[in-house]
């Protein structure tokens, strides 16, 4: 009876993972066919990201696809280039970070004490188009980032408008889903809790629980960070005991070179006639 018992547990998870394939597929051809950069988009990957945001209900799940396929025809995120978006960055807002979690997954790093425009679609766009490049350096055994925010600056006025960060909200639970892993809120000022209350109504439950406030005072919180963290590896902004410089001139030459490989993975053209042609 023990063995038994042992064997079945054993083989659960093959099951669970058969089903998921399976949903995939019923997804798959629930879509009809695709093409191009839709195509492109939608391989194994990313249909099961969507099924897992609407707990494997493939109705729903090809309902939010479909938004999404529209969304990006429309946007067209994977054709956003670094210099359009280069001045937005020029404070080191948004940035990636020079290392990764402790499972390997790419660290965003944003600093809302930087902000430094007051234009909602060039903070969405430069927010995308880092989305975007994250995306594309995953490495092959992962599938989502983490996000560190520095609060250091922060006030009311540097902050972005609530419509702002609804916006940028929807954008990363509709188009995105399951890439975020964790968001770090380190030792946010009081006054970022009513901001916080207007924009948590838009987030769904999911997204909320990947939600994690961070006092250095609260033992807890610093120790939930550490079990995600090298403390080698974390800017002394966050507590750790590495430096955080951002060079805005070398991050924009890395960005240059990515945006190449962008162009290639989407069978892009990126001269600059096609390029006048597509804005």
């Amino acid at each position: 009876m023990m063995f038994l018992r042992r064997k079945h547990l054993q083989n659960h998870p093959i099951d669970e993972s058969a089903e998921k394939e399976a949903k995939v597929n019923e997804l798959r051809e629930a879509l009809g066919p695709l093409s191009g950069r839709s195509l492109k988009y939608c391989n194994d990957g990313c249909l099961g990201r969507y099924l897992e945001a609407r707990n494997w209900n493939v109705e729903k799940s090809k309902k939010m696809l479909e938004v999404s396929l529209k969304w990006r025809e429309t946007f067209k995120p994977e054709e956003i280039r670094w210099g359009e978006v280069a001045h937005e960055g020029e404070t080191g807002k948004v940035s990636k970070a020079n290392f990764h979690d402790r499972l390997g997954r790419p660290v965003l790093i944003m600093r809302p004490g930087m902000q430094n425009t007051n234009s909602p679609e060039g903070n969405i766009r430069h927010l995308v188009y880092l989305l975007e490049n994250s995306v594309l350096n995953l490495p092959e055994d992962q599938e989502q980032m983490s996000w560190l925010v520095d609060f250091t600056g922060f006030s009311l006025n540097t902050n972005v408008p609530v419509k702002t960060a609804r916006d940028i909200i929807n954008i990363l639970q509709n188009h995105y889903p399951e890439r975020l892993a964790v968001v770090f809120l380190y030792n946010p000022p009081r006054i970022f809790q009513a901001f916080y209350k207007a924009v948590r109504y838009f987030l769904d439950p999911k997204t909320s629980q990947k939600v994690k406030f961070v006092y250095p005072k609260n033992k807890d919180s610093v120790e939930l960070m550490k079990t995600f963290f090298d403390i080698n590896n974390l800017p002394s902004e966050f507590g750790g005991s590495a430096t955080l410089k951002y060079d805005h001139e070398e991050f924009s030459r890395l960005m240059v070179q990515d945006d190449v490989k962008t162009a290639k993975f989407w069978g892009l053209d990126d001269t600059p006639s096609n390029k006048q042609t597509a804005i």
